[in-house]
């Protein structure tokens, strides 16, 4: 049977590939000539940043984290989840800095320590952070909510998500 909070779970699962991609950019990150790979990397990486896992953080912001710090009893249960969402935001805009680098014939062994710094710090907090949500809020939740509140959390959260899209284009 599955759980209550298995929309989430699905998210997630179609999520995780392209965190991998995050790390997959960064071991393509050499000092020296630039590839088209990596070219192709950071801007895939860039894009599931900026037009998928931001927006999916916003929605959490604003539909799931409020639910979840209700179910505690604890208003600020939820904050740390919130602020490496700040976090994400913070290095996905500097990975958006260091993209033009990627249009030139070489990179520097400062760029490319910044750009591997960079996304190999989004590829360890973003796989943290999703253990966390499925490991100890998820379950909270599937033990806790009924099936209506469980919907109207996920019609809220693809509300936030798609909001946050639009902003995102």
């Amino acid at each position: 049977m599955a759980s209550i909070t298995q929309p989430l779970r699905d998210e997630h699962k179609e999520l995780f590939p392209q965190v991998d991609l995050l790390r997959k950019a960064g071991e393509a990150v050499t000092e020296g000539a630039i590839n088209e790979e990596l070219r192709r990397l950071a801007d895939g990486a860039y894009d599931f940043l900026a037009h998928h896992l931001i927006p999916h953080a916003q929605a959490e912001d604003r539909a799931l984290y409020p639910v979840v710090q209700r179910v505690m009893g604890a208003p600020r249960a939820t904050a740390t989840m919130s602020r490496d969402h700040q976090e994400v935001d913070e290095l996905t805009a500097q990975f958006k800095a260091l993209l033009p680098a990627l249009s030139q014939g070489a990179l520097s062994a400062g760029l490319a320590n910044d750009l591997r710094r960079v996304l190999f710090g989004l590829y360890s907090l973003v796989k943290v952070h999703f253990a966390k949500e499925e490991e100890i809020y998820l379950p909270l939740l599937d033990d806790t909510l009924t099936p209506a509140e469980a919907g109207e959390m996920f019609e809220k959260m693809e509300a936030a998500a798609g909001e946050a899209k639009r902003h995102a284009a």
